[in-house]
């Protein structure tokens, strides 16, 4: 994301029901969504022209806001026609997509019912969330400092621009530690994901993955649970200790901006990437590559 800032780009971005010049697309400093996190979003890739599980990322994106208690005011297919537009627009073939819904400017206190839902769409290119040499060798996490809250004091099932505060925070940590991302505990101790990804580990023909029930199940962890069974893996979902890491052979991430990542190191436990990263990784290469139509 280093680069030529995100408010100077060109192009264009769809902003409630139009096209917009990029450097047009604002919003007013007392926007409800910016000081009380009332906003929504998604993170979606487009591989050749096509956007993965797109429709299935626009159902989440609605029900997001219906948990937020905001309707967002486009259906699925107005949501699926806008997106296909922006690529169109901006010339996109393999891109980032971002949609975004949050509350505006109407009022500016604690409840926001008065306010009017907005909805905007971008894409730009973002390559990879890591390099491909750190794919090889597998990315080192730290652990976070900061927990996944209980699901009694958080939205977890919704992917809320709120809930990724302390995910920032523990991400610039690690980073200014020199690790690549960090491992985040749950309000019991447990393992829970990294800061933008899912966690899975690999026993044998076994991948063990952490039940999602106070974080986001995410789109592409659960199209990684598919394919290591296509593959002829056993998926266990279930309750992780962090001292169990000592028994696993291999580790990785998973997620719309990480794709699938080896992890070599998560605090004192390491990891060694080698069969099953390589079969997934290739997996899930295969599976987001649009496939041609065959000739008649």
């Amino acid at each position: 994301m280093a680069g030529l800032p995100m408010d100077q780009r060109e192009g264009w971005i769809w902003f409630d029901g139009q096209l917009v010049p990029w450097k047009d697309a604002k919003i007013h400093v007392l926007t409800h969504g910016l000081h009380y996190a009332s906003s929504v979003f998604e993170g979606e890739r487009a591989y050749g022209g096509e956007i993965f599980k797109s429709r299935q990322h626009s159902e989440r994106l609605i029900q997001s806001g219906k948990t937020l208690d905001f309707t967002i005011p486009y259906s699925v297919d107005e949501i699926e026609a806008a997106k296909r537009l922006v690529l169109e627009k901006n010339g996109l073939v393999d891109a980032y997509v971002r949609p975004v819904a949050w509350r505006g400017s109407e009022e500016l206190s604690v409840p926001g019912r008065n306010n009017k839902v907005h909805l905007a769409i971008a894409s730009w290119v973002w390559p990879s969330y890591f390099s491909v040499e750190e794919k090889l060798k597998g990315i080192r996490l730290e652990w976070s400092r900061w927990k996944r809250p209980s699901p009694e004091t958080i939205p977890s099932s919704a992917k809320a621009a709120g809930l990724y505060m302390i995910c920032t925070l523990s991400k610039d940590a690690a980073m200014a530690n020199g690790y690549a991302d960090a491992l985040m505990l749950d309000y019991r101790g447990l393992v829970a994901e990294a800061t933008g990804a899912n966690v899975f580990f690999v026993k044998g023909d076994e991948i063990h993955t952490p039940t999602p029930d106070c974080f986001l199940n995410g789109i592409t962890r659960q199209t990684l649970i598919q394919l290591a069974r296509e593959n002829g893996y056993k998926v266990v979902e279930r309750h992780i200790k962090p001292e169990e890491l000592a028994d696993f052979e291999e580790c990785f991430l998973t997620g719309t901006a990480a794709e699938v990542t080896p992890v070599s190191e998560i605090g004192e436990f390491k990891f060694k990437p080698a069969k099953a990263c390589t079969t997934l990784i290739n997996a899930y290469t295969e599976a987001v590559t649009p496939k041609k139509v065959a000739a008649e």
